[in-house]
């Protein structure tokens, strides 16, 4: 594949080969308040110590079909000192944890804020879940209070959870639940608890694709490598306006909705409701948003709405776009080529790295179908499963070299499942596996454990998926590796079809040869079949296990983290 030249050399980072080889996190210190006076508090770095300096400068525009909200730092630093204050009242303590469970809105960031400067430890997650779902993750971490509304609040599971002493809601309450409201005869006046940049951040529970969820702890220091990664992919400057889509029960809707604009004093943007391409466009052209972080299957569906709706809004404030959460196709970054006259910057990390780790820059030549390359300060590479360094072009175990500032602090309650994930200490083992090319760019082929292999060739789902998304009639795809008695496994995809195209025999034979046409034989898929809809997390990653669980009739395991699947 072609590269794409660098979307703007002229970035903050400069050149990538002398960015990386001079760079040090150490550097990046002196930004904070606290390398000056020892007291750490991510919620003073990113909302507090703006307020005497820009604390007019919009923090958050919020809008849904119902309410059109907009607050300065200075509206989030006072209503977050009267929640803290709240909390305080209730006995809330440094260490204790609290879940928030509700649909996007201010008091949700309100709040969040708020129990940072406490010292407690949020644990955010995504309103579609479900009782038993909230109860795996209430149960490993036992949280002392939640903040919720009542929309969703009969669904926490108040008796089984004996930690549970708080229910705070936002809307109608009942019985011995608090209002968020409350907060309004509280104190404007807060002082921080001061901690230590090793001391606990947040905990983010994984959404369950390989098992029980477990707990990602995260530590204060963190915020260097939200701050820094802001600067050089996102490209912030103060006066942009960035809307991060995802939600912040998942760690991107946190690390870049929430801390790595704020931290960089750049105001962000929340839009309720669920998902329309012409709200989307609508949202972009209102609030002019500069700077737009979303998913891959986002930019697909806004996609295969067609161009003809995108040329109804002007979409011209978008200066810089990146993407998350799964590959990106190279045929979506040709797209928004035209759409927006700009690429996607694809990125690549998780959950325990806590930041963006691999990235396409915007003073690099973008390689469409590549992760990029690691963020300064990063040591990535491709190993065996001896934990042998590999040679360009072998494919292998992608590993990070332990020591940046965001990563894990350990797995809650789990340090066996944490110490698993640095069985070949220093490095960091993903689980996904990857390859290096000759120029340096990462290419991910897929999770260890969806690797096909068939007839001995290893075959990457994903690379099977974007071809078949680059046919006309497809809108996406997800493959999976079937046991078959001849071939080891064969390749079977599952394929959402477009509007008015032709199921049947027909179309199955041309997408096998469309694959093996643009691929290999061996990459064809042998079985194909449409659907309407496919199983994925919440930040948009398909899930293949549940497609080959349901292929195989076995139990699915967590849903939780699912969609509306």
């Amino acid at each position: 594949m072609e590269k794409l030249k660098a979307h703007n050399p002229y970035a903050m980072m400069g050149d990538y080969d002398r960015a990386y080889s001079s760079f040090s996190f150490k550097d990046v210190e002196k930004n904070f308040d606290w390398s000056k006076t020892g007291k750490v508090n991510i919620a003073h770095e990113a909302v507090d110590r703006h307020v005497d300096t820009i604390g007019n400068h919009i923090a958050l525009r919020y809008l849904n079909d119902e309410r059109e909200e907009q607050y300065t730092f200075k509206d989030i630093s006072i209503l977050s000192n009267r929640f803290a204050n709240l909390l305080k009242e209730l006995d809330v303590v440094r260490g204790d944890r609290i879940f928030i469970f509700m649909p996007r809105s201010p008091e949700l960031y309100i709040a969040f804020i708020g129990m940072l400067k406490v010292g407690a430890i949020p644990v955010p997650v995504f309103e579609a879940f479900m009782k038993d779902g909230l109860l795996d993750r209430m149960g490993d971490c036992d949280p002392v209070a939640v903040v919720t509304s009542d929309i969703v609040k009969s669904r926490i599971p108040k008796e089984e959870v004996k930690s549970l002493k708080h229910v705070i809601v936002t809307g109608q309450t009942s019985g011995n639940e608090i209002s968020f409201n409350d907060i309004k005869g509280k104190s404007p006046d807060f002082e921080p608890a001061w901690l230590g940049l090793d001391d606990p951040l947040l905990i983010h529970y994984t959404s369950g694709s390989t098992g029980k969820p477990k707990g990602v702890l995260h530590a204060q220091r963190a915020m260097i490598g939200h701050y820094q990664t802001g600067k050089w992919i996102l490209n912030f400057k103060e006066d942009d306006v960035h809307w991060c889509t995802a939600d912040p029960g998942w760690v991107t809707g946190t690390s870049y909705g929430i801390f790595s604009p704020w931290l960089n004093g750049v105001g962000i943007v929340i839009r309720g409701g669920r998902f329309s391409p012409k709200l989307w466009y609508q949202t972009i052209e209102k609030l002019k948003v500069t700077v737009w972080y979303s998913a891959p299957t986002a930019f697909r569906l806004l996609m295969g709405a067609g161009d003809d709706l995108s040329k109804n809004f002007d979409l011209q404030s978008l200066r810089m776009i990146v993407s998350v959460g799964e590959p990106l196709n190279s045929e979506v970054i040709q797209w928004s080529l035209k759409a927006f006259n700009q690429p996607i910057h694809d990125s690549w990390w998780m959950t325990e790295c806590g930041m963006m780790v691999i990235s396409n820059y915007p003073t690099m030549p973008i390689l469409p179908g590549s992760m990029g390359k690691p963020f300064p300060g990063v040591e990535a590479t491709v190993i065996d499963d001896n934990g042998t360094i590999l040679d360009p072009g072998k494919v292998g175990n992608l590993a990070l070299k332990k020591g940046w500032p965001s990563m894990m602090k350990e797995i809650w309650k789990n340090e066996e499942k944490f110490r698993k994930y640095f069985k070949f200490d220093p490095w960091f083992i993903s689980g996904d596996s990857a390859y290096i090319d000759e120029e340096g760019y990462f290419h991910f082929i897929g999770r260890v454990d969806d690797v096909i292999n068939t007839s001995g060739e290893r075959v990457g789902p994903f690379e099977v998926e974007s071809r078949l998304i680059e046919h006309p009639a497809v809108i996406e795809a997800g493959v999976i590796g079937k046991p078959d008695p001849l071939r080891g496994e064969i390749i079977k995809a599952f394929v959402m079809l477009k509007d008015g195209a032709n199921e049947g025999a027909n179309l199955k034979r041309e997408l096998m040869d469309f694959v093996k046409k643009g691929l290999a034989a061996h990459a064809s898929p042998r079985e194909i079949e449409f659907v309407k809809i496919l199983p994925k997390t919440r930040s948009g990653k398909i899930l293949r296990r549940v497609l080959k669980a349901r292929e195989l009739g076995l139990e699915v395991g967590d849903t939780s983290g699912m969609g509306d699947n």
